[in-house]
């Protein structure tokens, strides 16, 4: 029998808690303008490591160039790996490196942020990583690093971790201090208008399940409760707009909603969606994407454990409503209504993510173990975990 150890909310309104968060933070349409100068008072040899996809980068780099500041860039291509930290470690300490910033999406803050914590760090980057260290080493004191996110999902510009593949182990670890949080974010919605449809539904996707779960979450406390109760209705509700037009206002939606994730899971936790996510994902396929398909059967069989424990159901029906509501689905599940929508729009299914049904019990033997898992608001049996990956399909 599964073991629950979900809190009910007056219980949780009592409990302590800490409140980590970006040094400084900046959000609002055209605050793009202001990063060279902040910038400049961070450092004078700075690495920059972006995407392809955003010209803006380039007017970034002639005005720190402008001001005297010596940039170094480094193209994100890809989810970052241990290859490319490794190379990029090199090139920054021949370059003497004293400040990271990183435009572009998740995969780019998050080799931006690893840098800066590898880069004054001796040794080799494996040594700092989670799961496969039974004890990480300790990251030096790291550079400091600005965060400007160009798409809206993972809210990497607002955590403490970078997330890392390990292709010859088919998996995702993190590395992970305090001290790798911001010293400065700028979130700019402006810079994710345009963002094709399939990279707007996967990241937006993301986000919504990292509010989703932090507000499920074992860990949550009343501050993650405010911003995931503040950003997922208007983030639902903006996705689905997106998906049919291009809008403005949709975008700071979703942007406000990613940079509120990253608070609110940095804070409290996340769960099984995501601890599957960081065993599926290190065989390939879009995290975000992952973490859609496997949202609504999650959501379905985690409460059905609680029912199944007499357990409080109150926030899992709650966040139904948020999903009815937000897909234009009032008078219909929200779960079910979450699922129509994802199909409708083309997410991929878990056969693209190279994870045939014959690997099901042993990825969810993995994702039991997984850090995020630990937040989930029951004890999943693998058998359960197993039901999750097949109704997802």
């Amino acid at each position: 029998m599964a073991t629950g150890h979900r809190r009910d909310d007056a219980v949780l309104n009592m409990v302590g808690f800490s409140l980590s968060t970006p040094a400084r933070s900046v959000f609002g349409r055209d605050t793009r303008h202001q990063a060279a100068s902040e910038i400049a008072a961070l450092g004078h040899r700075v690495v920059l490591v972006r995407g392809r996809s955003v010209a803006w980068v380039d007017e970034l780099i002639q005005s720190l160039t402008a001001m005297g500041i010596a940039v170094e860039t480094i193209f994100s291509r890809a989810e970052p790996d241990l290859d490319a930290a490794r190379a990029g470690v090199a090139a920054a300490r021949a370059f003497s490196a004293d400040c990271v910033v990183a435009v572009g999406g998740g995969a780019a803050i998050d080799l931006g942020k690893a840098l800066a914590g590898l880069i004054p760090s001796e040794g080799d980057p494996a040594d700092y990583l989670e799961v496969i260290n039974e004890t990480p080493r300790t990251l030096s004191e790291p550079l400091p690093f600005v965060a400007i996110p160009t798409t809206s999902g993972t809210g990497a510009e607002a955590t403490r971790n970078a997330v890392i593949s390990v292709p010859e182990r088919q998996i995702k670890v993190s590395l992970r201090d305090p001290r790798l949080l911001p010293a400065l974010t700028i979130v700019d919605p402006a810079l994710t208008g345009g963002t094709p449809k399939g990279v707007t539904l996967a990241t937006g996707l993301d986000a919504i399940t990292q509010l989703i779960e932090s507000y499920l979450c074992i860990r949550a406390n009343p501050v993650t409760d405010a911003f995931c109760r503040s950003a997922v209705p208007p983030a639902i509700a903006a996705l689905n707009r997106l998906m049919q037009a291009e809008d403005p206002a949709a975008r700071d939606a979703m942007a406000r909603a990613s940079y509120l994730s990253g608070l609110a899971l940095a804070n409290s936790g996340l769960g099984i969606v995501h601890g599957l996510a960081a065993v599926i994902g290190g065989r390939g396929g879009a995290h975000g994407a992952i973490c859609g398909r496997l949202l609504p059967d999650a959501l379905r069989i985690n409460r059905a454990a609680v029912v199944e424990q007499s357990g409080a159901t109150d926030r899992f029906d709650e966040v139904a409503g948020w999903l009815a509501e937000g897909l234009s689905a009032p008078n219909s599940d929200g779960i079910a209504a979450l699922r129509r929508f994802i199909d409708a729009n083309g997410l991929p299914g878990l056969g693209d993510f190279h994870l045939p049904e014959a690997d099901f019990t042993e990825v969810a033997e993995a994702a039991r173990h997984a850090s995020s898992t630990k937040g989930n608001p029951v004890t999943l049996r693998t058998d359960q975990i197993e039901a999750i990956l097949r109704a997802a399909g």
